[in-house]
């Protein structure tokens, strides 16, 4: 509902196969698993929720996340996951959240011209340019807090 209401529902994908984790969405949708953003979620302030989007190839640098969030990386228990943002695991993606979600963009996927999000299930992608998962995702700004992804990194 939420991506109809942008007019982007004809971008998603449905798959007769699970695409919960970054390899098995990469083999899905047939991209590199860089491609495929994940969306991690963690606890944020007074135990509500932070969504990280990453690229498919970054990992979260705990000192990064420190430094800019001022909380220890701490992810959401399935459960937490569930009830605070409104998706299962496998399925957590940025859209059609429950209120209060903070949701932060990694400079990890600015890399690519189109990536593929979840869309709400633990079997299903849609293809976004940045600029639309930008506006999708009711992002609060870009961050930088991922390793791996680089070759600084």
């Amino acid at each position: 509902a939420h991506l109809r209401a942008l007019g982007l529902e004809e971008k998603i994908r449905e798959f007769p196969v699970s695409s919960a984790t970054v390899e098995l969405a990469a083999k899905a949708v047939g991209c590199e698993p860089a491609r495929i953003v994940k969306t991690l979620s963690f606890v944020g302030p007074q135990e509500g929720c932070i969504l990280v989007l990453a690229a498919g190839d970054a990992r979260i640098d705990n000192a990064r996340f420190k430094a800019q969030f001022g909380l220890k990386a701490r992810m959401l228990a399935p459960d937490q996951a569930a009830r605070l943002t409104g998706h299962e695991v496998g399925g957590v993606c940025p859209f059609g959240v429950e209120p209060g979600v903070q949701v932060y963009l990694d400079e990890s996927i600015r890399r690519f011209q189109t990536v593929y999000p979840a869309a709400g299930s633990a079997n299903s992608a849609v293809e976004l340019t940045i600029p639309q998962l930008e506006a999708a995702s009711g992002f609060i700004q870009w961050v930088d807090v991922c390793k791996g992804w680089r070759e600084d990194s």
